[in-house]
């Protein structure tokens, strides 16, 4: 979960969902997998996840290979403007074909319900939940 400064965006994303998450990444053997703005969609990348910028939460129950096989799903996707303003500022949690934002890719990599109605917080809020349970 990305807690640094960032963009105009980031803070634009923190401050309408009142958390200190603006972008979130799922990281796999070294690599993070999301949707993301500044790349304008769905890739792999390797970033340095510095603790003053990162909070890292273990998700000892996802399934590597899922993920993997998702990003292989999707990567041509294009960064999901129009799912991002429909499910986040108007609560219509409609999908935009082709197009995914950050914490909609990483909700559906990892298998969860209702991926457009996630923002980076309250997908830290159901994994913290979910981690809850596994343990």
């Amino acid at each position: 979960m990305y807690k640094g400064r960032g963009q105009i965006g980031n803070a634009f994303i923190r401050w309408w969902t009142g958390s200190q998450y603006s972008h979130c990444e799922l990281v796999v053997s070294g690599w993070c997998y999301s949707s993301s703005m500044m790349d304008k969609g769905v890739r792999r990348k390797l970033i340095n996840m510095d603790n003053d910028k990162w909070d890292l939460i273990e998700l000892s129950w996802a399934d590597e290979n899922l993920i993997r096989s998702y990003f292989y799903e999707t990567d041509s996707n294009e960064y999901g403007w129009l799912g991002l303003i429909r499910s986040q500022l108007f609560n219509r949690g409609r999908t935009q074909t082709g197009a995914q934002f950050c914490s909609e890719w990483c909700a559906n990599a990892l298998g969860l319900p209702n991926a457009p109605s996630y923002s980076p917080s309250s997908l830290a809020n159901q994994i913290s939940y979910i981690n809850s349970k596994h343990i």
